[in-house]
């Protein structure tokens, strides 16, 4: 290379170095927020049937690291990752079970939900898809090296489901500290279910889903470390009365919000300062609000 290629490459390198540095310098001196945190609503589950292992890739090809999920209890009290409390909107119940209704998650054993197909009513490019219990998804995910959100879904019909789901995250790895400060995230929208898992296990960081009264955060803070509402419930000034308190964990209480699919309202609720958005479009949200 010749002195003067040298020196212009020199020079555009310095300019270039300036025009990076310029938007960060004046992001710190805004004091604006990071991006928030992408979460993978029941997976990438605009693009793959929800809460499979085909949503969890649909993720991790998109370069997406947390996910979301719900689990319920089975008949013979195994955990599987299924939204609604009953079988027939997401899988063909109905007609491998014709006599079973209402086809309810509680009332099927785990081998029964395993002859499902979970994914031929998405599209079908998934025909065959099963219901996997949290064991295959946290085999999946932790293959993928994803992080994990994970919902007690209706908890009031699951005595006991708490302790269950502690006890397969722990056999699986789940509980060890790696996982539990950087890669895992309990909640419910039960507020007992919440707290039971904050006594039973208080490393793990955990979450209420709802959107309390500002005069109610005080008492939440007791026992969870994030406040996820829906997105049409909150605005910047709630979001910041939020942040003000500090959580179970001594930290700032944080906000993930749900759940955001397109690229105007995620940046709307990017700008009240939200820390994490739950969505079906993961792609769309963290390129609407880096």
């Amino acid at each position: 290379m010749s002195v003067r290629t040298a020196t212009a490459s020199g020079a555009v390198a310095a300019l270039l170095g300036a025009c990076v540095l310029l938007p960060a310098t004046q992001a710190q001196a805004s004091g604006a927020h990071d991006s928030p945190v992408v979460y993978a609503h029941r997976g990438a589950s605009a693009y793959a049937p929800e809460n499979t292992l085909a949503a969890v890739d649909a993720a991790d090809d998109l370069g997406i690291d947390w996910v979301e999920n719900d689990v319920q209890l089975t008949k013979d009290g195994v955990l599987v990752v299924v939204h609604d409390t009953t079988l027939n909107r997401t899988t063909d119940a109905e007609e491998v079970f014709p006599d079973r209704a209402p086809w309810a998650v509680k009332d099927f054993t785990a081998a029964e939900i395993a002859k499902l197909d979970a994914g031929s009513w998405f599209g079908p490019g998934f025909a065959g898809a099963r219901v996997p219990t949290l064991t295959q998804y946290l085999h999946r995910i932790e293959r993928n090296r994803q992080n994990l959100l994970l919902e007690i879904k209706s908890p009031e019909i699951y005595p006991g489901i708490e302790r269950e789901t502690l006890r397969v995250l722990r056999t699986h790895g789940w509980l060890d500290r790696g996982h539990v400060k950087r890669r895992l995230i309990i909640q419910s929208f039960g507020a007992e279910s919440v707290k039971t898992v904050h006594a039973q296990r208080p490393d793990v960081v955990t979450g209420f889903l709802g959107t309390p009264t500002v005069a109610e955060l005080p008492s939440y803070a007791a026992f969870t470390d994030q406040i996820n509402p829906s997105y049409t419930t909150i605005g910047a000034d709630y979001v910041a009365e939020v942040q003000k308190l500090k959580g179970a964990h001594g930290k700032p209480l944080k906000v993930n919000t749900w759940t955001v699919n397109d690229a105007a309202k995620a940046a709307e609720v990017a700008g009240f300062g939200v820390d994490g958005i739950i969505t079906n479009n993961p792609d769309i949200v963290r390129d609407a609000t880096r």
